[in-house]
């Protein structure tokens, strides 16, 4: 707590300026059992440790509430946490029909709790079925969820719970970079994801030098030793309840005849519990000299127990993912945790199907020592979390966005297809690749081909010649008719005669360069040829958020700095073809050297080839890699590994991504009072670690009367092919351009 409250107050001062009138972030934190709990409770702790900028609320409910799971409500009370709220949600029964009961129960109880407390954000963690009753309460009542642990892999329905919470939530923190690829791979939105690590590790990997003797001797018998016995913790498998309780009566045969000191938690709250503690009852584990069976062990006694224990043995996910950290053995027993990823220290029994076998097991594992594992965290979660929390603006749609990768299209055979869909062909002409496209009206990519970019002239011509020809014969097979060629490039263009006349240093050869007649003669279509910025403004103009707007203005944050103006629904080329150079406005009279040859230039700072000048450094005099970062030795530093290190709490990375932030706000602000738009749209790979920034720039520097322009990302996804076809289907459907 202490850590938390030393935190720097000029940085989250600017955060909570962001969200305007100092408004507090309104947290619900819901915990339904002893094992989220210890996930919850060190965030808990970091927000209640931050008046200035959270409120929060605890909501109580699930097997918290029961005796015979060992009231644990009381450890929360203990932590010094108020509780709002007690929701009695749990049917009893521990059977699959008292499950659905629970789910309804609580369903029924929540939204008058939550119309009361009236949360920013609910967060959830992890895959119980009380925790899905949270979010999906949460989603219907409009309220934002944070979903911890997210994207993981284990067996059973809690896969299915995991996965669904996932779909409703907003924001999600996750522990690995597995479970980060996992949640990216179901359309989340990469921005909304925190790779943070486990929560739990913030306090577990500071445990182990705390006294231990007496806890382990409460809990066990003043006779016991470090290393000289065991802890089990077995749930059933609600998908499989019969194996599982088959599984836990060979478990605990084992345990009797391999005759060391065993601690038993009894299991959670899910459909088969009851028959397992029957089990224990049936074998007189809790009168057998050798067990001490136990309802609820607090988590900090527990950590300890686990951390001097000569095995864990079970199924509970505790043992393959915080045991790790102190190197204790682990047997994991069935299919319960299948697919988590697991340290050395976890050894495997898929099919216990055999008390033989997990004797075996007991023999091989116990008393050994492994590596600590810090697959699942490093201890600064919580940090992370808390400026992941912070940086949440409220003002943002609610509504939820799936990034759903592209998916060909079947041709449908309507009306609009048998005779032909008008469609044109875009070429995109970058410093890497060269790309041609068909492109329908509706802004639909039906086709797309891409190639390096050739470095001579005539190589290049040569390659432009033969994607388009190769396109424009695949027109044919998908029922499209191309009107004409539009061509995207780099460099300053004259769009009338269709000749490149000056070309940025990232295309070779590429100067007083005619693109139109040769094409033209090649493929007998009217081609069109403009600068890429100008190309990205008419794209929204035709498809993206300019459409219907009569003043905006495009900016490209990219490998470069470009953009197009749209000025009473017209593009501006200027007298000689240099209007919208916006990279190219200075903004610091003794900035860096920007490739033009002036310096303090927005290129100079916000390019992507600035970024990875700056990230360069960095390397070079190893401030660049933090805890969570990995380079191999022929990776090339680049701009990317700049922004991992700001999100990962590299500060120097960061400041140069404010600062980068700031040249291209004051940028905009220049825009802002020499064009006056009504929009802002910021386009390219860049755009999203920029918006802010510039929104925040833009209310510090601009004129009052300037600051209520709209500044938006891009939802183009390739707005050069988009505005080289736009070249092509607005002059030919009617002569807008």
């Amino acid at each position: 707590e202490v850590y938390f409250k030393n935190l720097s107050k000029q940085k989250q001062k600017e955060v909570m300026e962001k969200n305007g009138n100092n408004h507090k972030l309104r947290v619900c934190v819901a915990t339904c059992n002893r094992a989220d709990y210890s996930k919850l409770a060190p965030i808990m702790f970091g927000i209640k440790a931050e008046p200035q900028f959270f409120e929060l609320d605890v909501v109580v409910l699930g097997s918290h509430l029961i005796d015979d799971y060992g009231n644990t409500y009381r450890m929360i009370e203990q932590d010094d946490f108020d509780i709002h709220t007690r929701l009695h949600t749990i049917v009893r029964g521990e059977d699959e029909a008292a499950m659905v009961e629970s789910v309804g129960l609580a369903l029924v109880k929540l939204p008058d709790v939550l119309n009361r407390l009236k949360p920013d954000i609910m967060i959830v963690h992890g895959d119980r079925f009380d925790a899905l009753t949270l979010a999906t309460s949460a989603a219907l009542m409009n309220i934002r969820i944070l979903h911890i642990e997210g994207g993981e892999v284990s067996g059973t329905i809690d896969d299915s719970i995991r996965h669904a919470i996932t779909k409703l939530a907003h924001y999600h923190v996750c522990c690995t970079r597995s479970a980060e690829q996992h949640l990216i791979a179901m359309c989340e939105d990469h921005d909304r994801i925190l790779l943070a690590g486990c929560p739990s590790y913030d306090k577990l990997l500071s445990a182990k030098n705390k006294d231990y003797m007496s806890i382990i001797h409460m809990w066990l018998g003043e006779d016991v030793k470090t290393r000289d016995y065991i802890v089990a913790l077995q749930h059933p498998v609600t998908t499989d309840i019969k194996h599982s309780i088959k599984m836990f009566e060979l478990t605990l045969d084992a345990l009797i005849s391999f005759n060391k000191r065993t601690l038993v938690l009894f299991p959670n709250v899910d459909a088969g519990s009851k028959e397992m503690v029957r089990v224990m009852r049936k074998k007189g584990i809790e009168h057998h000299p050798n067990f001490r069976a136990v309802k609820h062990v607090p988590f900090d006694q527990f950590i300890q127990l686990v951390a001097h224990a000569g095995c864990m043995i079970g199924n509970s996910s505790c043992g393959v993912r915080e045991v790790g950290a102190f190197g204790t053995p682990v047997i994991n027993l069935g299919t319960r945790q299948t697919g988590r990823e697991t340290g050395e220290n976890v050894l495997h029994v898929r099919d216990a199907d055999t008390q033989d076998k997990i004797l075996h097991a007991l023999q091989l594992q116990f008393g050994k020592q492994y590596p600590c594992s810090k697959i699942y965290g490093d201890g600064n979660a919580v940090p992370r979390i808390l400026k992941f929390l912070k940086s949440i603006d409220l003002k943002e749609p609610l509504q939820k966005k799936f990034c759903f990768p592209p998916v060909k299209d079947n041709i449908s055979q309507d009306i609009d297809h048998i005779l032909e869909t008008q469609s044109a062909l875009a070429v995109d002409l970058g410093g890497t690749n060269l790309r041609v496209a068909i492109v329908s009206m509706k802004g639909e990519i039906v086709k797309k081909y891409t190639q390096l970019n050739p470095k001579t002239y005539e190589d290049r011509l040569e390659l432009i010649l033969k994607m388009c020809v190769e396109a424009a014969s695949e027109a044919v097979n998908v029922n499209c008719r191309i009107l004409g060629v539009g061509i995207s490039t780099g460099g300053r263009v004259n769009p009338r005669e269709g000749i490149v006349l000056h070309s940025t240093k990232l295309i070779q050869e590429w100067s007083c360069v005619d693109l139109r007649t040769p094409i033209s003669d090649v493929l007998h279509l009217p081609v069109w040829v403009d600068n890429d910025g100008n190309c990205a403004a008419l794209a929204e103009r035709k498809f993206g958020h300019g459409k219907g707007v009569e003043n905006f203005v495009t900016l490209i944050t990219g490998t470069g700095i470009g953009g197009g103006i749209i000025h009473q629904h017209e593009l501006i080329h200027g007298s000689s073809f240099c209007a919208a150079e916006l990279g190219h406005i200075v903004v610091s009279l003794d900035g860096p050297e920007c490739l033009c040859g002036s310096q303090g230039c927005i290129e100079a700072y916000a390019s992507g080839i600035a970024l990875q000048r700056e990230a360069k450094k960095l390397h070079d005099e190893d401030l660049l890699l933090v805890e969570g970062m990995a380079m191999k030795k022929e990776e090339v530093v680049g701009a990317a590994h700049l922004i991992q290190a700001a999100k990962l709490g590299n500060t120097k990375a960061d400041n140069i991504l404010r600062t980068a932030g700031t040249a291209l706000g004051l940028g905009v602000v220049n825009i802002l009072h020499t064009m006056n738009p009504s929009l802002v749209i910021l386009s390219g790979v860049l755009a999203s670690h920029y918006v802010n920034a510039v929104k925040d720039v833009i209310n510090r520097q601009a004129l009052s009367s300037a600051k209520t322009v709209d500044v938006v990302v891009s939802n183009l996804a390739d707005p050069a092919l988009l505005g080289a076809a736009s070249l092509v289907l607005d002059y030919t459907t009617r002569r807008i351009y």
